[in-house]
């Protein structure tokens, strides 16, 4: 994808929900699953979506919840819906958050320049918040596909 194509794929997933974000199990390219919803009188499913970054160079991830909020969500129960609606802290366990202020491509910087150089292809740098993550990628190139019902990015299997 180019710039604008990737620009457009960002727009589509406004205040949606991240449910995972991580490397592939192969550890090359970065993987932003979202959870997409329209009016039900729309007759527009809600689906899954896979947002791939490929070629990651660079992953960084931050929080983005200020450090008094931290303080109140320590208690495990916050990672359960049930348990830690009721408590005073943030409750981890919702399980998805809200992709605002969104996505967005960074105008290129000396580290995509200088990886676009040695890749020999455009180098990106996009910028990924929510209300709990700040998500930094350096990539080369984006896909979105549609995941199915009972899609694993990880699966442990036995050794041989």
């Amino acid at each position: 994808m180019d710039a604008h194509q990737i620009t457009a794929a960002f727009d589509d997933i406004y205040d949606h929900a991240l449910v995972f974000h991580g490397y592939t199990d192969y550890m090359r390219d970065y993987d932003v699953l979202i959870y997409t919803t329209a009016d039900p009188q729309s007759g527009i499913a809600p689906e899954y979506l896979r947002y791939r970054f490929k070629h990651c160079v660079r992953a960084s991830v931050t929080t983005s919840v200020s450090p008094d909020v931290w303080t109140r969500s320590l208690d495990d129960r916050l990672l359960d819906f049930d348990q830690g609606c009721e408590l005073d802290g943030l409750v981890w366990g919702v399980r998805w958050h809200p992709l605002y202020p969104g996505a967005k491509l960074l105008p290129t910087t000396p580290e995509t320049a200088t990886w676009s150089a040695q890749l020999g292809q455009p180098v990106h740098e996009a910028t990924i918040e929510t209300n709990i993550h700040a998500i930094t990628l350096v990539f080369a190139d984006l896909s979105v596909d549609r995941v199915d019902p009972g899609y694993a990015p990880f699966t442990v299997t036995q050794d041989d």
